[in-house]
């Protein structure tokens, strides 16, 4: 078949006069799509076709080609040995190793050996090859990454022991966090569809100077999918198809590209249907009824039904399923050869999610809420983005992104054995400008000076409702009364301003060494005002907040060896309150999170080191990194006095008082050791473990989101067009003891209670064994088989009030045509 295939490809290339030559894999020897061929001049370039065929008759025979790809090995061919010798030109495949570049550490391509931070890279191969079936699942393959799941539609990374607010989440260079964003566990990770990404990346550490507040632990950026011009009019097709065993998932996603000289356009849209979740059976914990379901509300927004049911299969997670669409829209348009147009249109929206937590949650010993449910999550992003090349003085490169999103929330509950049913809606329109650019100073490639500006406001809408519903029988016939429900957030509106302007420079002092340093200003105001005072009266119900920091960054990259690398990093960060931290009313488990006006800023000094050995001539190579952050002025959730009080009657009950306050000086450290490499042609490996420790200097209790010991280990094997893989995933004990009770973030109720101690366990440790298979049944067709959870444990992630999947059989199909 080999033979066959390389008879019809050289016969191709005769026929066309040896002018086009047909590019392709050197194992599969099926063709190789956009691979860029140029000149050494760089002023001619061509793009091969979805058939791997391209045009060389633009060239000299004299002259250089270079093809690349992101995918193969570069190759260099004079085109009169190419014309004379062959018409088959084969690339090798890239084992996706050590002269990594990174995209998001300065906005800009960057080699990891000129980067001090701490990156991780989930490339477009990984997504495919893990099949994961939300954005979330996919970050938690990423080493040094760590999920919480409240309930299955969503996850909250974690990253060095911060999450939620403190995590900065960004696509395509606009940032997703808004003024709402809150502190705890955030779920709104998910609203980027994993199918349409090209890769992600992950900032470990304070990035405050390039990415402003909320990066404190560290950035999360996706990279969508881009259109490629070509000389030629080429239409490209793709899709993909899969299904899930282990919660009846069914993801269907198709895209088409247009490439053309002058314009480019690429549209991808998705849908995915999980249904409920069945936990593993292996309880080797031995704790035999914990996570199990025996009962469950079969209430919806038109049934009604006093009482719960009985599950007839505990073990299967009820009113966990949902549905999620997502769109892609982007035009490429090339204004001339120094600059570029590029417009994003993306749009993810779901069916009702509902809480698991909260409708596990008991009071008496009973099930207490009938319905507790996300209403359907909107996401809008519409964003256009100048790209320049001007090779200026002072403006060699750079980009200018204006964007706009507009998103939609909101809550639902109802009680059992009540017909008083609560709604609160909050929309957040997001207007942002950023500008970032950069140039070589004295024209030396090794003396990058950056530079940028940033601007976002945030517009909140904070709407409730109440209904007494009519109800006959069995069916919610309609509203017969309605009742007043405190808005989540000011209900008089509220709004946030943040301006930033910030500075960066990347010097190679010598062969050996790289400097770089940066320093950011930015400003935050804050607006708010509450008009009803039914349930709660503030000392002050019209707000105005404008809070100023600096910050810094410093790396130093040292190769002693062309084998060895050392980084050293000191960076700052802080975060300024948003409407969530000063702004939000909320219940959970008896106590009421209140407004509290005063909140000031939180910072975080970090101090982190790093060592590179790479070993076989950079076949692969061992890494490790530790660090040590400061928290100062935290923010904490706390008992709080309002008017005087420690408590207040709120939905009927008397609750406790909490609120977000600032504490003097935490501190959290640890460390992630990586492996990564080709033992040989066919086999490659990588493996990561991560370590983190935080406390309260103040109150010496430990910090809230501080995952145990974790890590991970891949063994790959690949050979023409066959490729399988073994993942081994582990998380070990999080004691009694290192979890911080008070704030209620990490959700000790959700782990074994031990009657004999009265108190509870922890998270106990857990091991999972995955598999993934894939082959390559033509040149357009790609079957994947994954199998997931081998051996059927029981287990739930840290603070996770879900269980994880049981064992999951995935078969996908991927086509591109």
């Amino acid at each position: 078949m080999k033979f066959l295939n390389l008879i019809i490809l050289l016969f191709l290339g005769q026929v066309s006069f040896a002018q086009v030559c047909i590019i392709v894999d050197k194992d599969s020897e099926f063709p190789i799509q956009n691979v860029h061929i140029t000149n050494e001049d760089n002023n001619i370039r061509v793009i091969s076709n979805k058939n791997g065929e391209v045009d060389l008759s633009a060239f000299s025979d004299l002259e250089l080609l270079t093809f690349t790809h992101v995918s193969y090995v570069e190759l260099e061919l004079l085109k009169k040995h190419l014309i004379r010798d062959k018409t088959v030109v084969y690339l090798q495949y890239k084992s996706e190793l050590l002269s990594e570049v990174f995209l998001s550490a300065t906005k800009g391509k960057e080699d990891i050996s000129r980067i001090a931070e701490q990156i991780a890279v989930f490339s477009y191969k990984d997504i495919q090859n893990s099949t994961p079936q939300t954005s979330a699942d996919m970050l938690a393959n990423i080493p040094g990454v760590k999920v919480q799941k409240t309930q299955f539609g969503g996850g909250s990374p974690v990253l060095r022991g911060m999450e939620a607010n403190r995590i900065l989440l960004v696509v395509d260079g606009v940032r997703m966090n808004n003024a709402i964003y809150r502190k705890g566990h955030l779920q709104n990770s998910i609203t980027v569809s994993p199918s349409t990404l090209d890769r992600t990346e992950v900032i470990f550490g304070p990035s405050s100077v390039i990415y402003g507040s909320d990066a404190l632990g560290g950035v999360i950026h996706y990279y969508t999918r881009k259109p490629r011009l070509s000389e030629k009019t080429v239409v490209n097709t793709e899709f993909l198809s899969r299904f899930s065993t282990v919660n009846q998932e069914i993801t269907l996603q198709a895209g088409i590209e247009l490439q053309m000289k002058k314009f480019a356009t690429y549209t991808s849209i998705s849908h995915s249907k999980f249904g409920d979740l069945k936990m593993g059976e292996n309880r080797k914990h031995g704790f035999d009824e914990w996570g199990l379901q025996y009962e469950y509300s079969n209430n919806t927004d038109k049934f009604y039904n006093a009482f719960p049911i009985v599950n007839a299969d505990p073990s299967k997670q009820r009113n966990v399923g949902f549905d999620q669409t997502d769109l892609l829209q982007k035009v490429f348009v090339p204004l001339s050869k120094k600059s570029d147009l590029m417009f994003n249109l993306q749009y993810s929206t779901s069916t009702e999610i509902n809480r698991f937590d909260k409708l596990m949650e008991r009071s008496d010993d009973q099930l207490k809420y009938a319905e507790w449910y996300y209403g359907p999550q909107d996401r809008l992003l519409f964003s256009t983005q100048l790209n320049l090349d001007l090779q200026k003085k002072w403006l060699n490169t750079g980009s200018v992104i204006m964007a706009f999103q507009n998103i939609k929330e909101s809550r639902i509950d109802r009680k059992f054995d009540s017909f008083d049913r609560s709604s609160k809606f909050e929309k957040v329109k997001v207007y942002s400008l950023n500008g970032d650019f950069s140039t070589n100073l004295r024209n030396k490639k090794g003396r990058n000076f950056g530079y940028g500006f940033e601007f976002a406001y945030n517009d909140v809408d904070s709407r409730s409702k109440g209904e007494v519903l009519e109800v006959q029988g069995n069916d919610i016939i309609g509203i017969s009364d309605n009742y007043v429900v405190q808005t989540r957030y000011p209900d008089g509106g509220s709004s946030y301003l943040s301006s930033a302007i910030y500075t960066d420079y990347r010097q190679d002092i010598s062969k050996r060494s790289t400097l770089n340093t940066g320093i950011r200003l930015t400003n935050t105001v804050l607006q708010a005002e509450w008009i009803d005072e039914t349930f709660i009266t503030l000392p002050d119900m019209d707000i105005t907040l404008t809070n100023t920091a600096v910050t810094l960054t410093a790396g130093y990259v040292y190769k002693p060896t062309v084998d060895w690398q050392l980084n050293a990093v000191f960076s700052s960060g802080f975060r300024s309150p948003n409407i969530d931290d000063i702004g939000k009313i909320r219940e959970k488990r008896g106590t009421v999170t209140v407004p509290n006006v005063d909140l000031q800023p939180e910072y975080a000094y970090n101090f982190e080191g790093g060592i590179l050995k790479y070993f076989s001539d950079k076949n692969y190579y061992l890494g490790f990194t530790t660090y040590y952050t400061l928290l100062n002025n935290y923010i904490v959730r706390a008992p709080y006095l309002l008017n005087g009080s420690s408590s207040l009657i709120y939905d009927g009950e008397e609750m406790n008082i909490v609120a977000n306050v600032n504490k003097d000086n935490a501190y959290i450290y640890g460390g992630t050791a990586t492996f990564k490499g080709n033992l040989t042609d066919r086999f490659q490996t990588k493996a990561a473990i991560t370590y983190t420790k935080g406390k309260a200097y103040d109150t010496n209790e430990p910090l809230s989101s501080i995952p145990p010991l974790f890590g991970s280990l891949d063994i790959n094997y690949n050979h023409n067009k066959f490729e399988t893989g073994i993942n081994f995933i582990f998380n070990t004990r999080k004691k009694l003891e290192d979890y911080n009770i008070s704030e209620g973030i990490d959700n000790i109720e959700e782990t074994p209670f031990i009657l004999e101690k009265d108190d509870y366990y922890g998270t106990p440790s857990w091991q999972t064994f995955n598999v993934y298979t894939r082959y390559k049944a033509t040149k357009n067709i790609d079957l994947l088989l994954n199998i997931d959870n081998i051996f059927d444990q029981h287990y739930k992630e840290f603070a996770s009030a879900i269980s994880a999947p049981g064992r999951n059989f995935s078969f996908t199909i991927l086509g591109s045509f």
